[in-house]
């Protein structure tokens, strides 16, 4: 496979795997959709600033890696041990079931309250920077000199999950009411973190 297209595509699955997790933005997203409540406004919101928070977490990692070789392998190793760590957490959930989403119903809000919601729980969220400018930054570095693609394909799983879950909310509602739903969603998450990892680490 082509690194341009492994760069994009282990990013779409990396952006993937972190944005799966339960969430308040997840479940917020996913409650709106259920509610059919300004869908569009929301998963622009959380797509956009996704978005942005990749790019600079892309651009100044490698920056970085380009003046300090050391840096490189140093975030490659950091960020395999992570997604380790990770992918770890995610299993136990599922061992435990210990996931499950049940948004409660409420009435229509206006607008800008809907999007001011919806901006506090993306940039009010610690994880969101460590996710975005540190993880995906760290990671790109490992697929240069093509770490703008890996960050491209973050983004694109970023827009793919939300547009998916805030208007294809209405089919998962009676799913995501069940927890078996949650430790399936859990394994698979954690597989994939695993397996970006040893990917990173038999490429160091």
């Amino acid at each position: 496979m082509p690194l341009a297209l492994s760069a994009t595509l282990s990013g779409f699955l990396t952006g993937l795997s972190l944005i799966l997790a339960i969430g308040a933005q997840n479940a917020f997203v996913l409650r709106q959709g259920l509610l059919g409540h300004h869908r569009l406004a929301v998963v622009l919101t959380c797509a956009l600033s996704d978005a942005l928070l990749i790019a600079l977490g892309v651009a100044g990692i490698t920056q970085i890696a380009q003046a300090f070789p050391a840096f490189l392998p140093l975030m490659r190793y950091g960020g395999a041990a992570f997604l380790l760590v990770y992918a770890a957490l995610h299993f136990r959930a599922a061992w435990r079931a210990s996931g499950h989403l049940d948004p409660a119903q409420s009435g229509a809000k206006p607008l800008w309250r809907t999007v001011a919601t919806c901006l506090a729980l993306t940039w009010g969220n610690p994880h969101v920077y460590l996710d975005t400018l540190v993880l995906v930054g760290s990671l790109a570095t490992g697929f240069a000199p093509h770490a703008a693609l890996f960050g491209l394909g973050a983004i694109c799983a970023s827009f793919v999950f939300f547009f998916a879950l805030g208007f294809g909310a209405q089919f998962l509602r009676p799913v995501f009411r069940k927890p078996r739903a949650w430790q399936v969603l859990d394994v698979v998450i954690g597989i994939t973190m695993a397996a970006i990892a040893f990917g990173l680490l038999r490429g160091a």
